[in-house]
């Protein structure tokens, strides 16, 4: 067995001020260092850094590092999350795909499948569009938006080998089929890239609202829209692009005074540019250029971002005076309540082990995932 030791541990239901985790795939132990007793076959983990947190889920970003989950073959999919969990400390990924043909959507379907076989850190998909509006098609090739289609969805979650665990579509286009079968399938409802109203909205079965305040049908005095259905909501949970750009820090201010910690879902929406030099770039066959730390297609419009997860943890809490405890909820808690990742979100007895190291800045030191240490290459 692996040790990890005289650590602060943000367990993700509580604190250990001086602890230890010992584990290899799996957590055996975790608890007070007063507590430890030495094994002889314990091989103590040296890792600098002060404290230790659950590893971090990103359940929406489309790529990085080069390469995008819509293009990438199993093999530069595999490539591209390991260094995510290198450089950021994800151990959970969802890979999200773009509005693009049919044919593109299931060849990604196909390369996720075959590359979530080979990592495990791929917990599932994320299907942004084709199902979205074209009044708020954001980034998205208005050429390709579909009507939702529970047969078509059908399909492609049967290539992807059931992994699809979330949809972005627009319910003002759905009916009801579409969302009952989505359900009915294990797959979260998002509202995403839709001028719906609020009262639309209420009568739909969204639980998830994606990119808040991004491409949405906005908070307005008369029509509260998607943003005020998502902060608004109980039960509804709302993922934030935390870099600043996407979203003032003053509105992401707002949305945590509104909403809490316990529902917001902190997310990357990273594209093939994050970690790379800026420049020209790609996304969902639209040429995209990055300048300043912000991507943007020819037109001026905001294409995803280039943010690493550990700065958007860093930025939560700098934005909005979250606690670390705090921080650890929207980074890892909630996302393995929403989905159903029983084996992730906590540092606790039985469950994976998946946990990143900080030091006292929120540095990432190390990241952990399935008991490996995992290095940058």
């Amino acid at each position: 067995m692996k040790v990890l030791k005289n650590k602060t541990i943000y367990t993700g239901t509580g604190k250990i001020e001086n602890g230890y985790i010992r584990y290899s795939e799996r957590i055996s132990e975790v608890d007070d260092m007063r507590n430890f007793i030495p094994k002889d076959e314990d091989e103590i983990v040296e890792v600098d850094g002060a404290y230790v947190i659950p590893g971090f889920i990103d359940v929406h970003s489309h790529g990085g590092y080069s390469f995008d989950a819509m293009d990438a073959s199993p093999e530069e999919i595999d490539q591209m999350v390991r260094q995510m969990t290198a450089k950021e400390g994800i151990t959970s990924y969802f890979c999200t795909t773009m509005t693009q043909t049919y044919e593109n959507i299931e060849k990604a379907m196909v390369n996720i499948k075959e590359a979530a076989e080979k990592n495990p850190v791929i917990q599932g998909i994320h299907l942004e569009g084709p199902f979205i509006s074209v009044n708020y098609k954001g980034a998205q090739d208005a050429s390709y938006i579909k009507k939702p289609d529970e047969n078509v969805l059908a399909k492609w979650n049967a290539l992807s080998g059931s992994r699809i665990r979330v949809v972005t579509y627009a319910p003002e286009e759905a009916d009801e089929a579409f969302e009952n079968w989505c359900l009915s399938n294990r797959i979260v409802l998002s509202v995403g890239h839709s001028d719906a109203t609020f009262e639309q909205l209420c009568a739909s079965r969204a639980g998830h609202v994606t990119h808040l305040y991004n491409a949405q049908r906005g908070l307005k005095h008369r029509e509260p829209g998607v943003t005020g259905y998502g902060m608004l909501t109980d039960g509804v949970n709302t993922e934030i692009i935390c870099d600043g750009i996407h979203i003032n820090p003053k509105m992401v201010y707002m949305a945590y005074k509104v909403k809490g910690s316990d529902e917001i879902v902190l997310v990357t929406d990273s594209m093939r540019a994050k970690g790379m030099p800026e420049g020209k770039s790609e996304l969902g066959g639209q040429v995209v250029y990055v300048k300043d730390g912000t991507a943007r297609l020819e037109d001026g419009t905001i294409a995803g971002s280039v943010l690493t997860y550990i700065q958007a943890f860093r930025n939560i809490m700098k934005f909005t005076g979250a606690s670390l405890e705090e921080a650890v909820k929207m980074s890892s808690v909630n996302q393995a309540r929403e989905f159903a990742l029983t084996q992730k979100g906590a540092i606790k007895t039985g469950k994976d082990a998946d946990f990143v190291v900080l030091d006292q800045e929120y540095e990432l030191k190390g990241t952990i995932s399935m008991g490996t240490f995992v290095e940058e290459e």
